[in-house]
């Protein structure tokens, strides 16, 4: 049988990845059998395919290659990235009877549209804001203001940012829109981003990061994968975020709590538009928000954050805890919503002044951070509806 070696565009290697696993058949590494020829010998052809372009890197690349790869089973399917085709065309010419490209078109899943025939390709797809036309702006604009209690100084700039953020993008001036919020916690940083989220219309995950997880000297290889080549590389997390998610934002949360290997990583993100991952995957941001979420203080912001990184924020606003009146309108709002929810899923009649008597209950003087304020209506919820159980009984 002839040994063939195919092919693959960089940027789509996830997509060819995603699929052969659905089909049955993993990817990995010819690291492992060339560190280890006794792993050649557990090797399945038939569920396996070898990617050979860590080779690309060796300095005798021949001789290790013909040192190697005669040894998998003559079924095995080998593959490796585009860039080094020239490459391996020529060293490898004694190994392979043919050089082929795969074919994105046939191996990403195509699906027709059965109302209008349309194809549609299983691309990234997320809903953007610079995707908006001005009528659909003003109704985002009036959905994301409802969700948001307080801040309204920040709601009004964020106002201008987006539409002045639609008008550059399209000129081609600006890639991302980049906000850092600084505050203490609870008090609706994150909030703004789920409200964006929603407001676009995201059906799924929001795509969130937190770096107070990301502290560690191995965190860029957590946050954007390990190389190819390494045993036990994989995908980055916020690669499989942006991937998972359906709307163009990112939320990074907790952001002075990382180290300055993933600050220089944004502050590339954010001058070109695009995450590089550690395996040379691309994924275009062009349109996206990106927001950064901080617990530090005005006066430590210009310590913590490098001046190159400060310039690349298009908005740095601090935000205060909320007005004594704006978390009763919170309060009164989560009780609804509670309630609401309560009610498509229980099959218990909750007595008519409930909204009142739970709100009652309540001292929002209490609290400061909105999170524990949440906490506490949840949990009179609850113990008002066991209440309304037992004298039922």
């Amino acid at each position: 049988m002839d040994r063939q070696l195919l092919f693959f565009d960089k940027n789509y290697f996830a997509f060819y990845k995603k699929l052969k696993s659905e089909q049955g058949k993993k990817i990995i590494s010819i690291s492992e059998g060339l560190h280890n020829f006794d792993k050649i010998d557990e090797l399945d052809e038939f569920s396996q395919i070898v990617d050979i372009s860590s080779l690309a890197g060796l300095e005798k690349l021949q001789y290790n290659a013909e040192l190697v790869i005669p040894k998998y089973p003559y079924r095995t399917i080998f593959i490796a990235d585009k860039n080094h085709k020239e490459l391996f065309e020529f060293h490898l010419r004694y190994l392979f009877n043919s050089f082929l490209d795969i074919d994105v078109v046939e191996d990403i899943e195509i699906e027709y549209s059965q109302i209008d025939g349309t194809v549609k390709s299983n691309v990234l797809k997320h809903n953007k804001i610079v995707d908006l036309d001005s009528e659909s702006i003003n109704k985002f604009s009036k959905t994301f203001a409802k969700q948001i209690y307080g801040h309204e100084k920040f709601k009004d700039d964020f106002a201008e940012l987006i539409r002045n953020f639609g008008v550059f993008n399209k000129l081609g001036e600006h890639k991302i829109l980049s906000l850092f919020l600084m505050g203490d916690s609870g008090v609706g940083k994150t909030e703004v981003a789920r409200a964006i989220h929603k407001s676009l219309g995201g059906k799924k995950k929001i795509a969130k990061i937190n770096f107070g997880n990301y502290s560690s000297d191995n965190s860029l290889n957590s946050l954007i994968g390990s190389p190819r080549g390494y045993v036990g590389s994989d995908e980055g997390e916020i690669f499989i975020r942006v991937k998972e998610s359906d709307t163009g934002l990112i939320l990074i949360d907790e952001f002075e709590k990382s180290n300055s290997m993933l600050f220089n990583y944004f502050l590339d993100v954010l001058e070109n538009g695009k995450m590089i991952s550690s395996m040379a995957e691309e994924i275009d941001l062009n349109g996206f928000i990106i927001i950064f979420t901080s617990n530090i203080s005005k006066e430590d912001f210009p310590k913590r954050i490098s001046p190159e990184l400060r310039s690349r924020f298009d908005y740095k606003g601090y935000f205060m805890p909320l007005f004594y009146s704006d978390k009763k309108k919170f309060v009164e709002f989560r009780i609804k919503n509670i309630i609401e929810k309560f009610n498509e899923n229980y099959e218990v009649e909750l007595p008519n002044g409930i909204t009142d008597d739970i709100f009652n209950r309540i001292n929002v003087s209490n609290f400061k951070n909105m999170r524990d304020l949440n906490k506490n209506i949840k949990d009179i919820f609850v113990k008002y509806v066991m209440e309304v159980l037992i004298h039922k009984e």
